[in-house]
């Protein structure tokens, strides 16, 4: 019993963050939460910017709506202490899937948006990778085992 309990401390004293910390993490969460939940609108209505993307890249509708209940998962996640970085883990595998559709079928710029589509995504990616890197300790099964 006494391990156990001097185990919990240690995990516990290993996954507190600073005060400056939390906030810096607690901002990118928000910007990563609301970018990802701008998009469920889109989605779920199948709005024809979302058609046309999720056709180019020969996943309509399925692909449209599977993107779509993964990042809502990945909005509650990131908002909930307890699940924050399974949150981030989501949104980094979600985001990377769109980062590589960009690069390989759809292109920077989508139907003349400038590539506003592509920057919320790299927003999303490296936002969710700093997350993860502030509460690297917090991972499920391997924060506590890494070495920096």
């Amino acid at each position: 019993m006494s391990s156990t309990l001097t185990a919990n401390a240690e995990m516990t004293q290993a996954s507190t963050l600073s005060k400056p910390l939390t906030i810096v993490s607690w901002v990118l969460q928000v910007v990563v939460a609301v970018i990802l939940f701008q998009t469920l609108f889109f989605k779920f209505t199948g709005a024809e910017e979302s058609k046309y993307i999720f056709t180019k890249v020969g996943a309509e509708p399925f692909g449209r709506y599977a993107s779509g209940v993964a990042e809502l998962i990945a909005v509650v996640l990131l908002l909930t202490p307890r699940t924050i970085t399974l949150g981030a883990l989501l949104s980094v595998g979600v985001i990377t899937g769109a980062i590589g559709a960009h690069l390989t079928k759809l292109g920077i710029v989508v139907q003349n948006d400038g590539g506003l589509l592509f920057a919320l995504a790299l927003i999303v990616f490296f936002g969710s990778l700093a997350i993860l890197f502030i509460r690297r300790r917090q991972i499920p099964f391997v924060g506590a085992s890494l070495p920096f």
